[in-house]
C-alpha cells in the first residue's frame, strides 16, 4: 500500500464532513504555506504555544516560527531551558495543558477518526484534553479508508519514518509505539 498518494478532492471534501460531524473544525488549503499562514492567523500575538514534535510542522516551517519569531509564548522553548532533575513535573504540566497546542496526527479516516501513534504519550494530553486549543496540520496523503488501514499506515509507514528521525536526533537506535 502506497500511504505517500494524496487523497482525492472528492474524499478530501468527504472526509472534511466526516471530521465536522464529529465535532473537529476542518479546512482544506493549497499547500504548506497556506496552511502555515492559516495557523498562525488562529493563533493570538503572544499566546502560550506548544509545538509538538512533528514532521509536518517541520516541513512548512511552522514549528521555527513559533520558537523564533518572538510572536508567541514557545513552551518548548521553556521546556529546553528547564532542568528537568529539578523541575520535571512543572515541565510535564507545561507540555501537557498549554493554551494552544500545534502538531499532526498519523492518519485521519474518512469517517473522521484522527489517529495518533506516540512512544512517549507527551502529545497526548495536551491533545485530548488539557490545550484550550488545538491544531493539527494534515497532508492529505495521511486520509485511508478506515482504522484498520490508518493502523497498517501507523506500523508500516510512519514508525519507520519516525524511528529513522529518532535515531538521528537522538542518537537511539529506533522508537517504537508505545501509547
Amino acid at each position: 500500500m502506497n500511504f505517500t498518494i494524496l487523497a482525492s478532492q472528492e474524499t478530501v471534501e468527504k472526509t472534511i464532513i466526516a471530521l465536522q460531524a464529529n465535532n473537529i473544525s476542518a479546512e482544506f488549503v493549497q499547500t504548506g504555506q497556506e496552511a502555515k499562514e492559516k495557523v498562525l492567523a488562529m493563533i493570538p500575538r503572544g499566546a502560550e504555544v506548544m509545538n509538538m514534535t512533528s514532521t509536518t510542522l517541520d516541513t512548512i516551517s511552522l514549528s521555527q516560527e513559533i520558537l523564533d519569531s518572538g510572536k508567541y509564548d514557545a513552551v518548548k522553548k521553556k521546556l529546553m531551558t528547564m532542568d528537568k532533575k529539578t523541575q520535571g513535573r512543572e515541565m510535564k504540566r507545561l507540555g501537557a495543558a498549554p493554551e494552544w497546542a500545534a502538531g499532526s496526527v498519523h492518519a485521519v479516516t474518512e469517517d473522521g477518526k484522527a489517529l495518533i501513534a506516540s512512544n512517549t504519550g507527551s502529545q497526548l494530553s495536551a491533545y485530548v484534553y488539557a490545550a484550550d486549543h488545538v491544531i493539527w496540520v494534515v497532508g492529505t496523503q495521511k486520509i485511508v479508508k478506515n482504522v484498520d488501514t490508518a493502523i497498517k499506515r501507523i506500523y508500516e509507514y510512519t514508525l519507520p519514518l519516525e524511528s529513522e528521525r529518532a535515531h538521528k536526533a537522538y542518537g537511539v537506535p529506533g522508537s517504537f509505539v508505545s501509547k
